[in-house]
């Protein structure tokens, strides 16, 4: 059984099936390049081993995380816990890496415990948002790109350490994975790490040949910060660029409050959510879709996997 779920211009397939088939695969391949989005319900997926066996159908290796900003642990090979932020706020929609030189084509995202309330993923197609947004900000996007920057602590401090993000105690192999990763760095005196990394904020989609809006200005901006988390680290920091991780236009000019608004505004305005229910496996097309996180209560337990 296929059913379509519309919001905005965001498109949700929803396939409800008891395996995984050849012929299934070639209907998501051919789905996801158009709406960025589908969900797989019935599989009953029921652990980490069973999420990873069904993703690993659809192409292996399993792809890992480090250098990546937001707090997950691994549980399996290449699967992870979606996100460890607190369940009382709301993580904006973004594309998954888009900060990095490399990111995944896909994100499998696995529901193992649904929550009592909200807790959905939400998604948003990127084309759509690019469409939608104010012409003057995108403009400013689109000829002057962004440059994302952290600094991470090396041990003690908000935010991910150095250790932890690069998935090594030692500053040398950190080094080696920040070269590759074309970032440009610096170690502070207290054993704090500083990176840079400018990036487009527009792509060409490599399959369909469109511009996606692909990056995570609005989520590294300091407004994205709950207000009392915002107001501690502004307290504890002297500049924006020693929060743990900040972001500006490309020429190194603030990006205004108004400008991530506009962005907020678009995004929402094409968000799609559902309930999320046991065994269920959504699938993203990083570059097509952004997803997100509505806050919860009650247990929730959602695995992530990336291709």
């Amino acid at each position: 059984m296929l059913e379509k779920t519309v919001s905005g211009r965001t498109t949700l397939v929803t396939f409800d099936i008891r395996e995984v088939t050849p012929t299934l695969m070639s209907e998501v391949d051919e789905i996801l390049t158009t709406t960025g989005v589908v969900l797989l319900r019935g599989l009953g997926i029921s652990s980490p081993a069973h999420f990873h066996e069904t993703v690993a159908k659809f192409g292996e290796p399993l792809g890992g995380y480090r250098g990546g900003n937001t707090p997950r642990t691994k549980v399996a090979d290449g699967i992870f816990t979606s996100t460890e932020y607190p369940a009382e706020y709301e993580i904006s929609l973004h594309n998954e890496l888009s900060y990095a030189q490399t990111w995944p084509d896909r994100l499998f995202f696995c529901c193992l415990t649904e929550p009592t309330t909200g807790g959905a993923t939400p998604v948003c197609d990127g084309r759509a948002l690019l469409s939608d947004l104010d012409p003057d900000v995108r403009d400013r996007f689109t000829t002057k790109g962004i440059v994302y920057r952290q600094h991470l602590h090396g041990g003690y401090g908000p935010g991910k350490s150095w250790q932890r993000t690069f998935e090594t105690d030692n500053p040398a192999e950190a080094e080696k994975f920040l070269h590759a990763a074309g970032l440009t760095f610096n170690w502070t005196p207290d054993n704090g790490l500083r990176t840079s990394a400018p990036r487009p904020a527009i792509r060409t989609h490599p399959k369909t040949g469109t511009p996606v809006w692909f990056n995570q200005a609005d989520q590294w901006h300091p407004t994205n910060l709950p207000p009392t988390e915002r107001e501690a680290l502004l307290d504890l920091f002297d500049n924006e660029s020693d929060l743990p991780h900040s972001v500006t236009y490309g020429d190194g000019s603030p990006i205004p409050s108004s400008d991530v608004d506009a962005i907020r505004t678009a995004a929402k305005r094409n968000e799609l959510s559902f309930p999320w229910q046991r065994g269920d496996i959504m699938i993203v097309e990083n570059m097509l879709a952004l997803h997100g996180r509505h806050p919860y209560t009650g247990p929730r337990k959602i695995l992530v996997a990336m291709i």
